[in-house]
């Protein structure tokens, strides 16, 4: 029997409980990362909020606005009390609005419950994706329900607040709507024959066929297709609750003396300190030997991680901001190309950490609020040798559509070449490209009368 003793060799690299809690807290957003820390303060005794006054924080941030950059006050000018803003109503129900409606028909009790039945089965958008053979066969034969009597209860329902709700679809939603309207409405007869019949020549701008199928001057046509437009074609969304995001910066940006300078917010970041009762507890029992020394040096860990988060957030902003400057001057149009790797090379940090720290950390500047990965784009070339960012691509694109004659919209090739005229190569399919992530439509769907 031969024995071979092999030695093998291997590089690993161990994550420390600390450094993976400071990986941890970095990827978090301001609002997770206070979720998370409530946790810490409930399980370690040694921990606790610093509630201490913080004015000089405070002030230091307002001084920085000037008036014209601050939020109009949410009181009226009067006494030295302010009047605190009212909470608003809770958001009612497309149900819950038209049964408040249906409580003042005076209807039977059948038919009342007929119409309740039908408003129980719309969807969010208000309208009724069931037929009524399949609502028939749900209820009881002995109740000897009938198709007649549910068309009834449909058209009741169809009566209601918001027009167009119980529609079976885009087509009779739009009609409901339309019938609506006074009789003497302007464009209200041809707007009906679109709805009724042509809708797909409206969705494809073939304004043109459209004249000759209603046999209508333009003019009347062009009041007739603005008034299909004005439309609501889902009108149950009006009463979907909408889920209200605040989204607290974790960074200010204002120019000082002439330079834009990055600070951070105050109110968005938690203040933690070691209790002091325990603290001197500990230190006069041998801290070393104490029952609480590991929860000690967790919070210390804690607090130690959460300071060098903020710290990471504010470098990487400012490196942002120093690059930018043209963007908080001019706007879209200035913004230069970025990528991850130039800011990790010169902060010295690894590029996942720069991701890390710009995915869901907010900079609040005078042109709006953004999240850090907005300032990071890819570069298109020019033909000086040079490199635009593809965000000033996107806002020149958008300018140009803007300026547009509507009735000769831009294609995506006219926009190429009219960026090549400004000396940026920019190909077709990659116009069209950013033309989608700005929610435009093509050409041949923009076109107007």
């Amino acid at each position: 029997m031969k024995v071979n003793l092999q030695l093998k060799t291997s590089q690993h690299l161990a994550l420390t409980p600390q450094l993976q809690q400071s990986i941890r807290l970095l990827q978090l957003s301001t609002q997770e990362l206070d979720q998370e820390l409530e946790t810490f303060l409930m399980q370690n005794p040694l921990l606790e909020r610093d509630d201490s006054p913080h004015e000089e924080a405070e002030s230091a941030a307002f001084d920085s606005w000037s008036p014209d950059d601050l939020p109009a006050p949410a009181w009226h000018d009067g006494d030295d009390e302010m009047e605190a803003p009212q909470s608003p109503a809770p958001p009612q129900s497309l149900a819950d609005h038209l049964v408040a409606q249906l409580r003042l028909m005076p209807l039977n009790e059948r038919d009342h419950d007929l119409v309740l039945t039908l408003v129980a089965q719309l969807d969010e958008a208000g309208y009724l994706p069931a037929t009524l053979e399949t609502i028939q066969a749900e209820f009881p034969e002995s109740l000897a329900i009938t198709v007649e009597e549910l068309q009834v209860a449909l058209r009741l329902l169809q009566s209601m607040d918001p027009p167009g709700v119980g529609a079976r679809n885009l087509a009779e939603c739009l009609t409901l709507q339309l019938k609506a309207l006074p009789v003497d409405t302007e464009g209200r007869e041809p707007a009906l024959q679109v709805v009724g019949n042509h809708l797909d020549l409206l969705a494809g701008r073939d304004f043109s066929r459209l004249r000759k199928l209603l046999n209508i001057p333009e003019p009347l046509l062009q009041t007739a297709c603005h008034l299909v437009t004005r439309l609501n074609p889902k009108p149950g969304m009006d009463f979907s609750p909408q889920e209200t995001r605040y989204v607290v910066p974790d960074v200010l940006v204002r120019k000082i003396r002439g330079q834009w300078t990055a600070s951070l917010n105050s109110e968005a970041m938690p203040r933690l300190r070691i209790n002091a009762l325990y603290a001197q507890l500990m230190h006069r029992d041998r801290e070393s030997s104490h029952p609480l020394s590991s929860q000690l040096q967790e919070a210390r860990w804690l607090i130690r991680n959460v300071q060098q988060r903020f710290d990471t957030i504010l470098r990487v902003s400012q490196a942002i901001i120093i690059r930018q400057h043209a963007f908080l001057d001019h706007g879209e149009v200035a913004m230069r190309p970025l990528v991850l790797r130039e800011i990790a090379d010169e902060l010295e940090l690894h590029e996942s950490t720069i991701s890390r720290v710009t995915t869901q950390k907010y900079m609040l500047t005078p042109r709006g609020l953004y999240e850090l990965k907005y300032f990071f784009s890819s570069h298109v070339s020019t033909d000086t040798g040079g490199a635009a960012s593809s965000t000033a691509i996107r806002a020149l694109i958008r300018q140009m559509i803007q300026a547009e004659d509507g009735k000769n919209p831009l294609s995506d090739n006219r926009l190429s070449e009219l960026l090549a005229e400004q000396g940026f190569k920019v190909a077709r399919r990659t116009v069209a490209k950013y033309r989608e992530a700005l929610q435009i439509h093509p050409a041949s769907q923009r076109k107007s009368l």
